[in-house]
């Protein structure tokens, strides 16, 4: 009576290593009629087929029943019953088929197989089983003293064939390994899905605007967005990366958060570990990037409380902004390089998407709830600081009711901001945590809901059904987005509206029309002005211009005064002309009229001194013979 012990704790250890989900081997008594009659009276299960209790086997053990009516051989009755409702005995051991009787049955039984159309499973192919010699096969004693223990066990969770995965892919579900939960979710119908489906992709979209609102708004007048408030900009962008990457889910559907099924037997199944390079890549950016805003809110906390309470100004801030960058992006990655080595990426058959912690709850707990928790009260208790000092300078301020007010209207809009934050977030760490607390529940109830169908045991863990509702999901789907939104606050006011008008009206384009018009009428005039100009010189050209040169020396300080005159003009309308080519042109115009005029005018002086002259002379040599 020594050996018991041993022996328990040997099989037990055994059927450990071959089958996670045993806690204890116990016999059950045969409760179906049609292997009542066998020389023994107590099974055990599962079976080969890894039918996991009586009436799963007997409904799968119906199609071979044919062949036990007609008696086609001997031992057909016994090796079907020995192969779906196995032998236990006395002394712990489960009695299964052996390999002789196997091939006597197949070679009676072959034609009546072949007329029924019976599908011979492979696991009683005959070159699996035992010999009959072997010594694990002794003899079945005729009955066997019933055991005391309850038919109903507790064999956890088995993973049917039908969500089955490849082998070494480290996919892992409900404990079972290379197992992955159905595409088709576990919880909700169809058109619960689909809606839940456009429901995200709306409040992605909105978020998507309000977040490139804020980062366009930065870029028209970055020097208007200093520290501490720089931290804004960087959490907005944060957020328009998570909200564009929901918006891409909701485009995808279920291509990139599920994956085809592994055998003809299987169903499409949700995507565990990095066996996908579109679901992984879109985890890294999904999950950096939302952790990256949590910490750029700690961040914008700290910068304000350094500004608040110990008065640092904008440039002693602004010097510190290596180290928030490095925490900012460095933190986020460190986590999840941590996921992708730890082969925690799971696909999410609600939004389309890829994150961590939808299947598993301790990487929920340890990757999602911890960050959101940590952000969530550092963040709370340097705001609530910042706040305190703002509060104290305003009362040491209170004569000066100008400042006063506008340190008031300041502290109000660090309070909205933060509430639009912070009751967000909170509501989505209460959505996480009820789901934690209650995930376990909704399985259990799953797996009674879809044993008979995929045929697994059954779960006796709880007796009520427990299933979540849709309306939790979606409120952590909005509250995810909607973070995000909070910094469109911020930047709204009436400074923003014309810094944007005043973008648009800078950047407002011309009539290309009568632009081009406008273009070639001036082009016209200037041609046709040209060419005036050059056939009056030389209508005017004079060989004898050079003497030109003398006579405009002998005219002494003022043609000197007005050459001063000329040019200083000419250098006045050259430097106004850099801004108004149109000015300069019509006074260069102007001022050649004018050196024309003058040059015709001392033409014609010097031709009438010339004829005066003559006529003098003339005058002479005739009054002379009258003397």
């Amino acid at each position: 009576m020594s050996t018991p012990g041993p022996i328990w704790a040997c099989l037990t250890l055994m059927l450990v290593g071959s089958c996670s989900a045993h806690s204890l081997f116990t016999c059950e008594p045969i409760k179906v009629h049609r292997c009542s009659g066998m020389p023994y009276n107590m099974t055990f299960f599962p079976n080969m087929m890894e039918h996991y209790d009586q009436d799963i086997a007997a409904s799968n053990m119906e199609p071979f029943m044919p062949l036990a009516n007609l008696r086609c051989s001997p031992e057909v009755h016994h090796f079907l019953c020995q192969a779906f409702i196995p032998a236990c005995t006395e002394e712990n051991k489960v009695i299964r088929p052996c390999r002789e009787q196997c091939k006597t049955v197949l070679s009676d039984c072959e034609e009546n197989i072949r007329i029924f159309g019976i599908s011979w499973p492979p696991e009683l192919q005959c070159d699996k089983l035992d010999p009959c010699s072997s010594p694990l096969d002794p003899e079945l004693p005729a009955t066997t003293p019933v055991s005391s223990s309850s038919a109903k066990r507790d064999l956890g969770f088995w993973c049917p064939l039908q969500l089955k995965t490849k082998p070494g892919v480290g996919s892992s579900f409900l404990g079972a390994e290379d197992c992955a939960p159905p595409c088709s979710n576990m919880y909700f119908k169809p058109h619960d899905i689909e809606f839940a489906k456009n429901f995200i992709g709306v409040c992605s979209i909105v978020c998507l605007g309000a977040t490139l609102f804020t980062f366009l708004t930065f870029l028209i007048d970055v020097k208007r967005f200093r520290y501490p408030e720089r931290p804004i900009i960087f959490y907005a962008v944060c957020y328009s990366f998570v909200s564009l990457i929901y918006f891409i889910g909701f485009l995808l559907g279920n291509n990139a958060a599920c994956t085809k099924a592994s055998h003809p037997a299987g169903v499409e199944t949700v995507v565990l570990g990095s066996q996908s390079k579109g679901c992984t890549l879109i985890f890294m950016l999904l999950y950096f990037f939302s952790i990256a805003g949590n910490v750029w809110w700690v961040i914008l906390t700290i910068t304000w409380f350094l500004a608040a309470g110990p008065k640092w100004s904008c440039e002693a801030i602004d010097k510190k902004a290596v180290w928030f960058h490095s925490a900012a992006w460095g933190i986020p990655g460190a986590l999840t390089v941590m996921l992708l080595a730890l082969n925690k990426v799971e696909g999410d058959n609600i939004s389309g998407v890829c994150f961590v912690g939808l299947y598993d709850l301790d990487a929920l707990r340890f990757f999602v709830l911890a960050p959101l928790c940590v952000g969530v009260i550092i963040g709370l208790c340097l705001i609530l600081a910042g706040i305190v000092s703002l509060n104290h300078v305003r009362q040491v301020i209170q004569h000066d009711e100008r400042n006063q007010e506008k340190l008031k209207k300041f502290m109000i809009r660090i309070g909205v901001f933060s509430c639009l934050y912070l009751v967000p977030l909170v509501t989505l760490l209460a959505c996480y945590t009820y789901e934690q607390s209650h995930r376990s529940t909704w399985e259990n109830t799953w797996i009674n809901d879809r044993c008979q169908e995929y045929s697994i045991p059954c779960s006796y863990k709880t007796t009520e059904h427990d299933r979540p509702d849709l309306s939790l999901f979606l409120v952590k789907y909005l509250m995810t987005l909607v973070v995000g939104i909070s910094a469109v606050f911020w930047v709204s006011s009436k400074k923003t509206c014309s810094e944007w008008a005043f973008f648009f009206n800078r950047t407002r384009k011309r009539d290309p029309i009568s632009e081009s018009r406008r273009v070639l009428q001036e082009s016209c005039e200037f041609f046709l002005k040209h060419n005036s100009r050059v056939q009056h010189k030389k209508k005017h050209y004079n060989p004898n211009s050079h003497k030109l040169k003398v006579i405009s020396k002998s005219m002494g300080t003022s043609t000197g005064a007005a050459s001063n005159a000329d040019t200083a003009t000419h250098q006045g309308t050259s430097a106004l002309g850099n801004h108004h080519p149109r000015i300069h042109g019509s006074q260069s115009e102007a001022s050649g009229r004018e050196h024309l005029d003058r040059g015709t005018s001392s033409r014609s002086s010097r031709r009438g001194e010339r004829g005066r002259g003559k006529a003098e002379r003339d005058v002479a040599k005739g009054a002379a013979p009258v003397r």
